[in-house]
C-alpha cells in the first residue's frame, strides 16, 4: 500500500519573484501618486546650469570694482563776486599753492575800497584837528598855572611885609588886610587853575585814545577791505592738479559759488561701491588686495559711508605700502576685500537661483539625474565663488543654479 506525502508549507522561488514584482509596482505606483501630486515643469537638462555641492575651504570675502581717486579733494569757492576778467590756468594743468588761477573785477567794491580810504582820511584829519586844540588848550593852561604861581608869590611876599610893618605900625590895617585877602585869593585861583588843568589833561587822554582808537578800528576796515580786492585773484589752495574749472572770460561768478576743485596727488585712494547686504559686516580697517600685472598691493578700508543709494553704500581705501606704478586717477580696478577668516565649510556654487528665491530653497537633482526637487535650505556667507551652507544640503548632491524665473510655482522639475 502506498503511502501519500504531505507537501511542506513554504515560500517557493517563484513566490520571491511575486512578492518583487508587487514590491516594484507598490514603490512604482506611489512616485506617480506622489509625483503627480506636484506641480511640474519640463525642460530641457542642457539649458539648465547644474552644478555640485562641495566641501572645502570657505574664503570669506567678496570681490569689488574700484575707480582710483586723489587722496583728497579741494573745492574752490569764490570769496568775493565779479566778472572773469583774466583766465591763466587751464583744467588737468599742475598748479603750486598760491598759483592765481582766475582774477575777477567788481566795480562796487572798487568804489566800498574809495569810500573807506576817504572815511579814513576824514578821520584822520579829526584827528589833527582834535590833537592841535588839546596841543593849544594844554599850553594855554600851562601858562594860566605859571601865572598864577607867580602871582600866589608876589602877593604872598607882599602880604609878609605888609604884616611885619603892621606890627611896627608903619602901615595902616586896610593895607595890611588888603595885601592878606589879595595873597588868599591867589591861592585860590591857584587851586582852580590847577583843577582845571588836570581836567583838560584827563580829557585829553580820553578823547585822543578813542579817536586813536576809532582810526584803528578804521585801518583794519580798510585792510579786510583791500584783502577782500586780494580775492578777486582766485589762487590755487593747495598743490596739485586743477580738476575742473567752471569760469570763462565774462562770466559773472557770485559770491561763494563753486568755480572749480584742486585734486591732490600725493596720494590715491579708491573708493567703491558695495551691495547693501554687506553693510553690518563691513567696518573700517579691514584688509583688502589688489591685484596688477602678477603684483598683489594691500589696501586698507579707511573710511565707510553710511548713506545707502539704490542699494549700495560708499567705501574708500587706500594703499597700506606700495602702490602701482602707473597708478592714475580714474582706473578701474577689481579688489578682493577681506571680511572674516578662512573655515571648512559645505560650498555651493554661486548662480542665478539666489534672484528667484533669496537663498531660501533650491532644486535638488535626483540621483537618476531625471528629475529635481524643491528643498529647502538655509545659507549663511558668500563670496564671488560659493554660497555656505548651512543647511539642507550635503557634499555630492547636484542643484540647479541657473534662473528659477521660468519654473514659476513648479515644485519638480522634469529634465529631458
Amino acid at each position: 500500500m502506498d503511502i501519500q506525502l504531505e507537501k511542506k508549507k513554504g515560500l517557493k522561488l517563484k513566490h520571491y519573484g511575486y512578492i518583487a514584482l508587487g514590491i516594484l509596482l507598490l514603490f512604482v505606483g506611489y512616485k506617480l501618486i506622489f509625483a503627480s501630486s506636484m506641480s511640474t515643469f519640463r525642460t530641457e537638462k542642457d539649458r539648465l546650469s547644474i552644478s555640485s555641492v562641495t566641501e572645502g575651504k570657505f574664503d570669506d570675502y567678496i570681490t569689488i570694482n574700484g575707480n582710483v581717486a586723489p587722496i583728497a579733494t579741494i573745492y574752490m569757492d569764490a570769496y568775493e563776486g565779479g566778472r572773469v576778467s583774466e583766465k591763466l590756468i587751464e583744467e588737468g594743468s599742475m598748479v603750486k599753492k598760491g598759483d592765481i588761477i582766475l582774477k575777477l573785477e567788481n566795480m562796487a567794491l572798487y568804489e566800498q575800497i574809495l569810500a573807506s580810504e576817504s572815511n579814513l582820511a576824514l578821520k584822520q584829519n579829526d584827528l589833527r584837528s582834535t590833537k592841535l586844540t588839546f596841543d593849544s588848550r594844554q599850553v594855554e593852561g600851562r601858562k594860566s598855572l605859571a601865572t598864577a604861581q607867580y602871582d600866589v608869590q608876589r602877593l604872598k611876599r607882599a602880604y609878609e611885609q605888609n604884616e611885619e610893618l603892621y606890627k611896627e605900625e608903619l602901615v595902616s590895617k586896610e593895607t595890611y588886610l588888603k595885601s592878606k585877602e589879595d595873597y588868599q585869593l591867589a591861592e585860590k585861583q591857584l587851586e582852580i587853575v590847577k583843577l582845571q588843568t588836570e581836567q583838560d589833561d584827563e580829557l585829553r587822554k580820553t578823547s585822543l585814545k578813542g579817536l586813536d582808537t576809532d582810526l584803528e578800528r578804521m585801518q583794519k576796515t580798510l585792510s579786510m577791505v583791500y584783502e577782500r580786492l586780494d580775492h578777486l585773484n582766485v589762487r590755487a589752495p593747495a598743490d596739485g592738479q586743477l580738476g575742473f574749472l567752471d569760469a570763462e572770460i565774462g562770466q559773472n561768478i557770485s559770491q561763494g559759488q563753486r568755480i572749480g576743485q584742486i585734486n591732490v596727488l600725493t596720494d590715491f585712494k579708491i573708493e567703491a561701491d558695495i551691495d547693501e547686504h554687506y553693510i553690518d559686516r563691513v567696518k573700517r580697517d579691514l584688509s583688502a588686495t589688489l591685484e596688477r600685472n602678477g603684483n598683489e598691493y594691500k589696501l586698507r578700508l579707511r573710511k565707510v559711508y553710511p548713506e545707502v543709494r539704490n542699494g549700495r553704500f560708499r567705501v574708500d581705501l587706500v594703499f597700506v605700502d606700495e602702490k602701482p606704478e602707473t597708478i592714475r586717477a580714474g582706473q578701474s580696478y577689481n579688489i578682493r576685500l577681506q571680511l572674516g577668516e578662512s573655515n571648512d565649510a559645505i560650498l555651493l556654487p554661486k548662480g542665478g537661483f539666489f534672484q528667484s528665491t533669496g537663498g531660501q530653497w533650491v532644486f535638488v537633482v535626483g540621483p537618476d539625474g531625471n528629475e529635481a526637487i524643491k528643498r529647502n535650505v538655509r545659507l549663511g556667507k558668500q563670496n564671488s565663488r560659493y554660497y555656505e551652507v548651512l543647511e539642507g544640503l550635503q557634499p555630492g548632491e547636484q542643484v540647479i543654479t541657473s534662473n528659477y524665473d521660468s519654473f514659476g510655482d513648479a515644485e519638480r522639475i522634469v529634465l529631458k
